[in-house]
């Protein structure tokens, strides 16, 4: 017998964090599916138990939503969907695309980028040292912000000059879950338009070594397993799933390691610590708070709880991440926690595919700042660092430091 539905607002982090909000602790325990009402004004499921979010990702059951379509809208009204992003993508033509895009992104394939991302980083830290006189540099601006977008541009193959056209409909889209679905189309769209502009401007340029053109190839020849609009949905997607995040997660994870001193200590004296740092770092600190929406093509109970076709389900990570029953003292950051089975990344044939590239950017981002600047710490108090709390992805708003 279902219990009662109880509505509760989403858990939102404590001011001056980047979560997870603490309210979950609570919900792992007493209400582990409870019905939420979203920032758009619907209403989802949320779970907050790891083995609840881990099963849901790879839950036939579940799908993701198209952004253009959901929540879905009735009438003549209603706008024809757009191209669905890597993470929309169903049955055959995810597997056929997954299947062609994911060798790309393995750790063998991006070895070639580990030492173009280190030379990103060195300059950075250089151009930042440089322009500091009084040996102070906010870090946020200098290094964590223009970092993920370079890597980015040098991997996908995006032109660093454009980023003033297509950033801004990138971070309105990020922020979707708060707003109508006029904008939502209106930013997708226009993002949309700017990836099929800059593949045809790559097709007339021939032949590359990004991966724009590496598809292009793909989806020209004959028998090949991309159409040319998914190679337009992977220039969104990598936009949407490897820029802010990346940049707030770095930023956030930078703050984590100069406010625990040891551990920072821990890894300048033996960076062979360092892969395995990322990937608690990742754990411990939100890449997203409550932002999947997964959608059920049917009815079925979970605690108690019946969700019924239609609904929306909304499994959180960074709830999942902190759960008891999955990590030892999950509350506590240790930089040497193996095995680490986090699912920051998700879980299941919608896994993250840029999970090495972003682990990779993070752990050389670590090891060329501790390498330059090994005597680096705050220069001012945590509790007083302003905050970025525009998105569902917080992050400190600036990093003052000295070395």
């Amino acid at each position: 017998m279902s219990r009662p539905e109880t509505l509760i607002p989403v858990p939102e982090p404590e001011p001056g964090t980047a979560g997870p909000p603490c309210a979950y602790a609570r919900l792992r325990t007493e209400a582990p599916v409870v019905k939420a009402q979203l920032p758009n004004g619907e209403t989802g499921w949320l779970l907050s138990r790891y083995e609840d979010v881990r099963a849901a990702f790879a839950d036939h059951r579940l799908v993701r939503p198209l952004m253009s379509a959901w929540p879905p809208r009735e009438g003549d009204d209603a706008p024809p969907p757009a191209l669905p992003t890597f993470l929309e993508m169903t049955g055959e033509h995810h597997e056929r695309v997954r299947r062609t895009v994911l060798p790309m992104f393995g750790r063998k394939r991006l070895e070639f980028m580990a030492p173009r991302i280190r030379s990103m980083a060195e300059e950075l830290v250089d151009d930042m040292v440089a322009g500091a006189d009084d040996g102070t540099a906010d870090l946020v601006a200098s290094y964590a912000d223009p970092l993920p977008l370079r890597v980015l541009c040098e991997t996908v193959g995006l032109p660093y000059e454009d980023r003033d056209v297509y950033l801004p409909h990138t971070l309105a889209l990020l922020g979707a879950s708060g707003l109508t679905m006029d904008e939502v189309l209106a930013a997708l769209n226009a993002l949309q338009d700017y990836a099929g502009d800059l593949i045809s401007r790559k097709e007339k340029e021939g032949e590359g070594e990004d991966y724009i053109r590496l598809l292009l190839a793909e989806s020209s020849r004959p028998g090949g397993e991309l159409s040319r609009d998914d190679v337009v949905s992977f220039v969104v997607t990598m936009l949407m799933a490897g820029y802010k995040t990346n940049i707030q997660h770095t930023s956030n994870a930078l703050l984590v390691l100069l406010t625990h001193p040891e551990q920072l200590r821990m890894l300048r004296e033996d960076p062979r610590r360092i892969p395995t740092a990322v990937d608690e770092l990742l754990r411990y600190v939100p890449l997203m708070n409550a932002i999947n929406i997964l959608v059920a093509t049917e009815d079925f109970t979970l605690h108690g709880q019946r969700i019924r076709e239609g609904d929306a389900v909304v499994p959180v990570p960074a709830s999942a991440n902190r759960d008891p029953q999955a990590f030892a003292d999950p509350d506590s950051l240790d930089l040497t926690r193996t095995p680490n089975a986090h699912v920051a990344f998700g879980h299941g044939p919608h896994a993250c595919t840029g999970a090495h590239l972003t682990r990779m950017q993070l752990a050389i981002a670590i090891q060329v700042l501790l390498e330059r600047l090994p005597g680096i710490e705050l220069a001012a108090a945590a509790d007083t660092l302003p905050w970025d709390e525009s998105t569902p992805l917080r992050a400190p708003a600036r990093l003052p430091v000295r070395w």
